[in-house]
């Protein structure tokens, strides 16, 4: 889905940067446009007022982008992204396309008709290797050459007295917010034409088009441990939540599932190990993010499926700092002993001593409380809440 970002952007963000220059048109791609067919990114501009006015709306909101604070800026994983994004679609259709990586807990990637394409950190943290970003990023692309946002852009202004009115004012009163994000809802048709051209594109870049499906089966089962954590029936089938944009439905799953028999790209071939070697860095920052959503079930999944290729320092760190931070009946005690886990390996996560101290001064245990936040000053004398943990350390 486009338009959520856009709005929250828009809403806390300043127009500051100049117009994007518009793109070469050529004669093919003006009347491929209005033939409804798909188009290049290299040769395209708006071809009628109803496509302009949608794209200063997307180039509003990318000026906005520029000079967020949720952008992530860090180069080797913007180009690492990028790259997995170059290989899926290829050179020549990628160059022009502009990438924004956002610190946002979410699941969710997006791809405005403008060329500039969003992807959230909750989604890094949720596909598990390269075949699966690829499988994402190429559905996103897809949206884009099939004109999808064009096309629901123009059957909504056809339908919709508002959204007519909408088009005409911009999207800076905050009162449409919640009407735009109910609006740009791409339908199930356009959906399915996303996920089958995200895997022919995978196929082609030949990756494991298998793992196309399973980025929706780990979406379900994420959902179901969500729901079993807060003892209610699992919304797993119902278009809603964190998952909005992109419902992980049983037929979403199906249909993937078998168009993967046929298209099966080159089997095994998964990049586990490069996507594993890049993120290794991020993880805890977007694990962080997670634990301050209040979910535990959901968590606790996605820890344990990183934990899959083996426990480090870091996942012991995250998974112990989940039950401290819920301290429910068992909780502490169970925190205490993932802290000391991590503490047993490598050690090299110094906030296990300062997690594990936390918990055992919580439980009563405080003179190895104290010694455990003491250590944890000696391992990060420049940590940010060296005066806090000083003064119940006793120092």
């Amino acid at each position: 889905m486009i338009m959520s970002r856009v709005m929250l952007l828009l809403a806390a963000g300043s127009l500051v940067l100049a117009p994007m220059a518009e793109a070469k048109v050529t004669a093919k791609s003006e009347s491929a446009a209005k033939a409804g067919e798909d188009i290049s990114p290299l040769d395209y501009k708006p071809q009628d007022k109803d496509e302009r006015g949608l794209w200063m709306q997307m180039d509003e909101a990318e000026r906005a982008l520029k000079v967020s604070p949720q952008v992530m800026r860090d180069a080797a994983l913007n180009e690492y992204v990028r790259s997995v994004f170059c290989k899926t679609v290829g050179q020549v259709n990628c160059a022009p396309i502009r990438i924004y990586l956002m610190r946002t807990s979410q699941f969710n990637a997006s791809m405005a008709p403008n060329g500039m394409m969003e992807v959230w950190s909750g989604l890094l943290l949720r596909t598990q290797n390269e075949a699966q970003l690829a499988a994402v990023l190429g559905h996103e692309y897809t949206h884009f050459q099939k004109r999808h946002s064009i096309k629901l852009f123009r059957d909504v202004r056809s339908k919709s007295a508002t959204a007519t009115w909408l088009a005409f004012t911009g999207i800076g009163l905050l009162a449409s917010f919640g009407l735009l994000a109910d609006i740009f809802h791409f339908s199930r048709e356009m959906e399915h034409e996303a996920d089958i051209g995200g895997l022919n594109l995978m196929a082609k870049a030949g990756y494991d088009t298998r793992e196309s499906s399973k980025i929706w089966e780990q979406l379900r089962e994420e959902m179901d441990a969500t729901a079993a954590s807060r003892k209610v029936k699992s919304k797993k089938d119902k278009n809603g939540g964190i998952f909005a944009s992109h419902p992980p439905s049983a037929e979403r799953v199906a249909y993937l599932a078998q168009e993967a028999v046929t298209q099966p790209g080159r089997p095994g071939n998964l990049g586990t190990d490069s996507y594993a070697k890049v993120m290794a860095r991020y993880w805890p920052l977007f694990i962080d993010d997670q634990l301050k959503q209040n979910d535990f079930g959901a968590s606790e999944y996605l820890v344990s499926s990183l934990a899959k290729e083996g426990w480090t320092s870091w996942k012991y760190f995250a998974r112990a700092e989940l039950y401290r931070r819920r301290g429910g009946d068992g909780d502490l005690d169970k925190a205490v002993t993932y802290f000391g886990e991590g503490i047993a390996g490598d050690g090299s996560v110094p906030e296990l001593w300062r997690g594990r101290g936390l918990a055992l001064l919580k439980l009563g245990r405080t003179a190895e409380g104290k010694a455990d936040l003491g250590e944890y000053l000696k391992r990060a004398p420049g940590a940010s809440d060296k005066a806090m943990i000083a003064m119940m350390a006793g120092g």
